[in-house]
């Protein structure tokens, strides 16, 4: 699979489609098992509470994970993102039922060399607000 987007097409301000990605306890569970993240701070309230968490928290490498999905979706192949970083600011929490929703929103900040454009994302959650701290992923166009 190869970029679907073109490197002439893009403008320094380019907007992505934002999305918002919900988060259940049932994610967390799956995520849990897929990457053997056990830590009993993603499932278990009592366990967070008792450690000082407000309620169940997301894995910090979950929530970097939903929102690279926004580039992904953007440039239609996740190979085309060569670099991606973060910095966790704040916990993503999951309150019972319900869960909670990460809104995540893009834009082109820079163009690269080499046919490559960075794109800087903000990601946030309820009244926690900023959740991800400069998030940025460089991405190779077509």
């Amino acid at each position: 699979m190869a970029a679907g987007i073109s490197y002439d097409d893009v403008e320094i301000g380019t907007v992505l489609p934002a999305q918002t990605f919900p988060v259940r306890r049932e994610s967390l569970v799956r995520y849990a098992g897929a990457s053997g993240d056990f830590n009993p701070i993603h499932w278990n309230e009592r366990f967070a509470v008792e450690v000082g968490l407000p309620n169940v928290i997301a894995h910090g490498m979950f929530t970097m994970a939903e929102a690279v999905r926004v580039v992904t979706d953007w440039v239609g192949d996740p190979g085309a993102v060569v670099e991606y970083s973060v910095k966790f600011t704040r916990p993503v929490v999951v309150p019972d039922p319900g869960g909670t929703a990460v809104e995540v929103t893009g834009k082109v900040a820079q163009k690269l060399d080499d046919r490559r454009v960075r794109v800087d994302l903000t990601v946030t959650c309820g009244e926690a607000g900023k959740v991800l701290g400069v998030p940025r992923a460089v991405v190779q166009l077509a």
